[in-house]
């Protein structure tokens, strides 16, 4: 069941997903060779406590970090850890807040110094496929409107667009109604409605689309470990139109 919300629990989830935005402006600059994923980490979550907010995946399900760090062929739910980053390596940082009950979600893929032109592409797809779903997700429209602009553009530059690991509605839970995958078809799926509040986060991978999950129980990767990039905002739905509630 999709739980609509008032313009009030908007505005408290907005401030949830702003220091959740705040974590990605001060990271921004200081991701460059040499930096470790546990160093942002304990960055990330030094600004959620600052705050008055909590870290939420620190120990959502057994996990034990407040952001999940995914680095090159890594779809998502990487471990932090102490090895630096290295030239040419890209890293998504995912992390959710919880602000007062409610929560905001966003990952952001970023550039180790200089990457290759195909990381570069990557990266610039994948965020492009972020703002056409966006623009899609329009009071009357449907969710397949959304995920058929991602799909279309992916797949026209020749990447691939991950379907094991979904987009969700978010509030007081993380995972609220509705569930689903970043493809479709125009005019197909749930009727997007004023107050719904959901992330669009496409994983869109270097090559196949097929994933596996490493014995840690987390870590997606590739299947043929080729780069993955991810970008993710949480946005609600109001009769003007998306609003980024992440918005940097």
């Amino acid at each position: 069941m999709v739980i609509l919300k008032s313009k009030h629990e908007i505005e408290a989830i907005r401030k949830a997903c702003q220091v959740v935005a705040e974590c990605h402006r001060t990271i921004a600059p200081l991701i460059k060779p040499g930096i470790t994923t546990n160093e942002i980490e304990r960055i990330f979550e030094d600004i959620i406590l600052k705050h008055g907010a909590k870290p939420y995946t620190k120990g959502y399900k057994g996990y034990q970090y407040a952001t999940c760090a995914s680095v090159n062929d890594v779809i998502a739910h990487g471990f932090p850890g102490d090895k630096p980053l290295e030239e040419g390596d890209i890293v998504t940082i995912d992390t959710v807040a919880e602000l007062d009950g409610w929560l905001g979600d966003s990952a952001w893929s970023y550039a180790v110094g200089k990457i290759s032109p195909t990381a570069e592409k990557l990266m610039r797809v994948t965020k492009e496929c972020l703002d056409l779903g966006i623009s899609r997700a329009l009071p009357g429209n449907r969710l397949g409107d959304v995920t058929s602009a991602i799909q279309q553009h992916a797949e026209s530059n020749g990447f691939g667009v991950v379907r094991d690991l979904l987009a969700h509605g978010i509030g007081r839970d993380l995972h609220e109604d509705p569930n689903y995958m970043h493809v479709g078809k125009p005019g197909k799926g749930l009727r997007i409605k004023e107050g719904m509040v959901f992330t669009i986060e496409p994983m869109i991978t270097e090559g196949t689309y097929d994933m596996t999950i490493d014995p840690d129980g987390w870590t997606a990767r590739t299947l043929d470990r080729k780069l993955a990039a991810q970008y993710e905002h949480t946005i609600a739905i109001t009769a003007e139109g998306p609003q980024i509630l992440t918005a940097q």
